[in-house]
């Protein structure tokens, strides 16, 4: 099978990212193969290949949002077959027994894993799943629609949570890219309005598109005050105009998995009369579930820019570069 693997994390020009060809894995005990249908391409893969997140697993292949048909079954599964149709998202384990897997918080236990981290990913004609950690699919999309909605749907969705958005609230939206656009459709459906504020002026088109009350530039001030807010933009500088158009008690949510560094900020201007700043850490399986029946019930219009496996490298500079317009998705020809 062909896979991708980050050799050597670095920035533009230092990072090796290579195309091998090699057997494909065999899943162990509990565990499911899948052969790849579709991939997105997240940020958090860039992030991965240019060193902004530590190596947890040298030579990893990348990719967390595969969709793909099961082609085997380790010992010990009973309740897939092959054939069916699977996702498979960024959190691949957890340990079930410390307090956070007790509270229902298993996106913060100490010993979580995560695909295309600590395992290879779906950048691959192939890879490997525990069973738990797979994920039902709803009906009515194609491949290529469903592999963003394994990362960056289940993330916004879990961001909106995050964002305290009351019913019917005021939210704004900084940076527009695969996450985002999914969750101001989830936003729009439970009645919000939805102010879009990033540098994209396509981005910003698509925002309109699809439902938007108003586009504006990444650090522009929204037509109202925002009730909540969501940062799905890496840039640390977009806190400080983000806290300052909340509302008295608004919060803002950060939704990615790396930030550049905050300026400093201004109690009086930023923080004062309750508003909160808070952060989102991966997701947990229900949320991934509630996601993906909201899905279902809801047919979201997914934007995507369809990318050979091979090309992976060049949708990776894409996506570095914010030439891509909603999603981009790799998918492996027929072999």
């Amino acid at each position: 099978m062909r896979a991708w693997r980050v050799a050597r994390p670095g920035r533009a020009g230092t990072a090796r990212f290579e195309l091998h060809t090699e057997p494909v894995p065999v899943p162990g005990p509990g565990e499911l193969l899948v052969r790849v249908l579709a991939c997105g391409v997240c940020r958090t893969d860039l992030h991965v290949l240019e060193g902004d997140l530590p190596v947890h697993r040298a030579g990893v292949v990348p990719g967390h949002e595969v969709v793909g048909e099961v082609a085997g079954l380790g010992s010990g599964v009973a309740d897939f077959a092959e054939g069916d149709r699977v996702g498979v998202a960024w959190l691949r384990g957890t340990c079930g027994h410390c307090k956070y897997c007790r509270a229902g918080e298993e996106n913060l236990c100490p010993d979580s894993v995560y695909t295309g981290w600590d395992a290879d990913g779906g950048y691959a004609d192939y890879t490997t799943v525990p069973a738990p950690y797979a994920h039902r699919l709803p009906a009515g999309y194609s491949d290529a629609e469903l592999a963003p909605l394994l990362c960056a749907g289940i993330i916004g969705y879990r961001a909106l949570r995050r964002a305290w958005l009351p019913a019917r609230g005021r939210l704004g939206i900084y940076g527009f890219g695969a996450s985002a656009h999914l969750a101001t459709q989830v936003a729009l459906a439970q009645g919000a309005t939805v102010h879009v504020l990033t540098r994209s002026a396509e981005a910003r088109r698509l925002a309109l598109e699809l439902g938007a009350a108003s586009a504006g530039g990444a650090a522009d001030e929204p037509p109202e005050p925002l009730d909540s807010a969501i940062l799905f933009a890496p840039a640390g500088e977009l806190v400080l105009p983000a806290l300052a158009a909340l509302d008295r008690g608004g919060t803002l949510a950060v939704a990615g998995i790396h930030l550049t560094d905050i300026p400093s900020l201004n109690y009086q201007r930023h923080l004062f009369q309750e508003r909160q700043l808070r952060s989102v850490t991966a997701n947990t399986r229900e949320d991934a579930r509630d996601f993906l029946a909201f899905a279902a019930e809801h047919r979201l219009q997914v934007v995507t820019s369809p990318y050979a496996l091979e090309d992976a490298d060049k949708a990776l500079a894409d996506l570095a570069a914010d030439r891509v317009n909603g999603a981009a998705v790799l998918i492996p020809a027929k072999r």
